[in-house]
Formats: structure tokens, C-alpha cells, sequence
């Protein structure tokens, strides 16, 4: 409906109406694509670390909250006096460079100053946002290399406006980490479809190469510092989070393999809801686990009962866990196994034996730490409203 409006309103004329480019020499320009590619994805990390890197400095800044948008402000407008190509959305300095009439020089240092400009703005607490700026560095930065290339290889190459048009696409795809969306989005607002090639290699390539280096986009980088991983799901994230040794429970019993297989019935017997046991040799290391399943065949014979040792009926091939394994690797070897207790140990090398890990105690540790991270996130809300007022 929204695109009904608008085309009703403003009519068929794109966003960024460019010239009609096409490749002059496809052998010559696809590999300046593909090295354009690969720059695009580099400086689309270095975008993404200053971007945070300058968020946490203001956060960190003891200033009042309402001062820090205050002195972004300054250092922007600062920037903007020799700069004031900066200022604003941009979108006449990107109609040049898109046109093929940017200064080399210029674009360089706009890609750089835009970047700075926007961590400032958005860190320091001030309105705005991350789309426009990236297809701003990206035109400076395809109008940029374009004009270098063209300098050189002028009967080969395009003019500028074709890379800065190629390099709007390439730098939305690489910082956002969707490259399917930045090509589709660059034929709507510029109506070309003749890029189709070199938008697809440059952005896949930068997004690859922006991944290589970085895992996170512009736009998951707190949901990672949260701990929440999008791509798996917020339970997973949280268990993920969790380690095994805040969870066990550290009061087992265990029992020797050399003990006789009576002692072990009174051990289940008195147990109350343990259904398996860690079995430990002569130095207290753990050797195996049996459980009620491994002396059934031999509870119909009371007289050879006595003759067996625990050590020659229990599970040799068993699972364990360390204190550093997280609740989330647990959690799948209580399903692969199907099995309610794991046995943690100090460590596989040295596996004396730390406690039990029970299915109970994973969804208890899981539940705990839903409920401690939602007390946190209502604190920050009211330490929020607390601060602005």
C-alpha cells in the first residue's frame, strides 16, 4: 500500500534517477568489481567497530544523558564546517557522485567523515539512523574507486557514477549482512536492472568478506552483547550462556568398583530420587556409571549377587560433562541419550567427579536466569525514565 501511495504521488521516477551505465569491458571491470568487493566488505567492519567503539565511549562519559547529544552535536557541526557535505541525509552529495560528478579526493574523505559523523550522532544520543548514511559512504566510496579506475583505465572502465551506483548496493549489503535486500532494493530506488552482475558480486563479495572478519552486522551487535543469538533463538542463546557448574548438583553419592553389589542395592535403595551413580576406582576417579538397568539380571540370583563387583556390571562407555560445558551441549545429550543425570567432572583428563547434572537442573538454572535477566532489562527502563526527568 505504502508503494501504491508514493508511485501514485511522485509518479515512476526513482529515488536516484542515474544515467544508463553499463560495463565497457567486462574482462577489465569484473575484477575491479571484485577487488571493489572486497574493500567495500573491510571498511564496512571498520564502519561497524567505530559505530560501537564510540557508542560505549559516550556511554561510559560521565555526562549528564541530556549533555552527551549536546556535545555530538558540537563534534558533528565541528566536522560539518569543513565538511558540510555530512550534514543531513545526503542524498544531493549521492545524486553527484551517481551522476559521475564527485571529486575523487572528496569522496575519499567523506567516506571516513560520514562514518565518524553518524557514530557521534547516534552514540552520543541524537536522532537518526544507519540506512541513509551507509548508502551515503557507499556512493563515496564506489564514486571513489570508480574514479581511480577511470583515471587509469579510461577506455575500459565506466565513469565514477557507475562504482558509486554498484557501491551504494555493495556497502548496504556488507553492513546490514543482507545482501539479497541491498540488490533488491538498489533496482527499486534507481530503476537500472542493466548492474544486475556487478551489484550481485560486489555485494555478496562484501558481505562474505564483511562475515570473514566480523561476525555481527550493524544491526546485531547488542543482540549479541545480550547473548541472544538471532539466527538460533533466544532459549538457546540463554542456555548457551549458562555453564554447567553454576547448575550441578555437588552432593552425590558415589560408590567404589570394587564394591559388592549389595552395597550398591542399598545405595539405590536409600536414594532418593537418584537413578544412577558415578563409580570410582582406588585414586577416586571416575571409571563409569551404573544404574538399576545394569544389575537386573542379576537380582533373581541371591547367591551369586554377592559374588559380582560393582566395577564389572556398570557402563564403562559413559558421558560426562565439565563445569565449562554450557547447559545448551547438556541439554542435547539428555535427549540423544535419552538419560535424566549426567556426571560432571573436573575435567575429561582428570575425571574426578564434581556432582550430577540432572534434567531438573537445567530447566530450574534456564527458568533462573529468564527471570534474572527480565528484573534487569525493567531496572534499566526505570533507570532510564529516572535520568531524562
Amino acid at each position: 500500500m505504502s508503494t501504491v501511495v508514493s508511485r501514485a504521488y511522485y509518479g515512476e521516477v526513482p529515488a536516484f534517477p542515474i544515467p544508463d551505465y553499463h560495463m565497457v569491458n567486462p574482462f577489465v571491470e569484473m575484477p575491479l568489481y571484485t577487488i571493489m568487493g572486497l574493500i567495500v566488505g573491510m571498511l564496512a567492519v571498520l564502519h561497524i567497530r567505530f559505530f560501537y567503539w564510540v557508542r560505549d565511549w559516550f556511554r561510559d562519559l560521565p555526562l549528564h544523558p541530556q549533555l552527551k547529544p549536546i556535545m555530538g552535536a558540537v563534534l558533528v557541526g565541528l566536522i560539518g564546517i569543513g565538511f558540510p557535505q555530512v550534514m543531513g541525509d545526503g542524498y544531493e552529495e549521492i545524486e553527484k557522485a551517481l551522476a559521475g560528478h564527485g571529486i575523487i579526493w572528496v569522496m575519499m574523505a567523506l567516506v571516513f567523515l560520514k562514518s565518524i559523523a553518524t557514530a557521534i550522532t547516534l552514540g552520543s544520543g541524537g536522532a537518526g539512523g544507519v540506512f541513509a548514511p551507509s548508502l551515503f559512504i557507499g556512493a563515496m566510496l564506489g564514486g571513489a574507486f570508480g574514479g581511480i579506475m577511470h583515471q587509469y583505465l579510461p577506455q575500459y572502465t565506466a565513469t565514477s557514477g557507475a562504482y558509486a551506483t554498484i557501491g551504494i548496493g555493495a556497502f548496504l549489503a556488507a553492513s546490514t549482512h543482507a545482501p539479497m535486500t541491498a540488490i533488491f532494493l538498489l533496482f527499486e530506488m534507481t530503476g537500472n536492472y542493466m548492474i544486475i552482475i556487478p551489484v550481485m558480486l560486489t555485494s555478496i563479495l562484501g558481505t562474505v568478506t564483511a562475515t570473514k572478519f566480523y561476525h555481527d552486522s550493524i544491526d546485531t551487535v547488542d543482540f549479541t552483547r545480550e547473548g541472544i543469538n538471532i539466527h538460533e533463538g533466544r532459549e538457546v542463546a540463554i542456555m548457551k550462556s549458562i555453564k554447567v557448574g553454576k547448575a550441578i548438583t555437588e552432593d552425590v553419592d558415589f560408590i567404589s568398583e570394587n564394591a559388592n553389589i549389595n552395597h550398591l542395592l542399598e545405595l539405590f535403595r536409600m536414594a532418593k530420587d537418584s537413578f544412577y551413580f558415578p563409580v570410582v576406582n582406588e585414586r577416586g576417579r571416575m571409571v563409569g556409571v551404573v544404574s538399576m538397568q545394569d544389575v537386573k539380571n542379576i537380582l533373581h540370583d541371591e547367591e551369586q549377587r554377592v559374588c559380582y563387583l560393582v566395577g564389572a556390571i556398570c557402563s564403562r562407555d559413559v558421558i560426562s560433562l565439565t563445569p565449562d560445558d554450557n547447559l545448551y551441549e547438556a541439554m542435547q545429550l539428555f535427549d540423544l541419550k535419552g538419560i535424566e543425570e549426567i556426571p560432571v567432572v573436573e575435567s575429561r583428563e582428570d575425571p574426578w567427579v564434581l556432582g550430577m547434572l540432572k534434567r531438573r537442573d537445567v530447566i530450574a538454572a534456564y527458568n533462573h536466569e529468564v527471570l534474572k535477566r527480565g528484573i534487569s532489562e525493567k531496572a534499566d527502563s526505570i533507570r532510564m525514565v529516572c535520568s531524562t526527568s
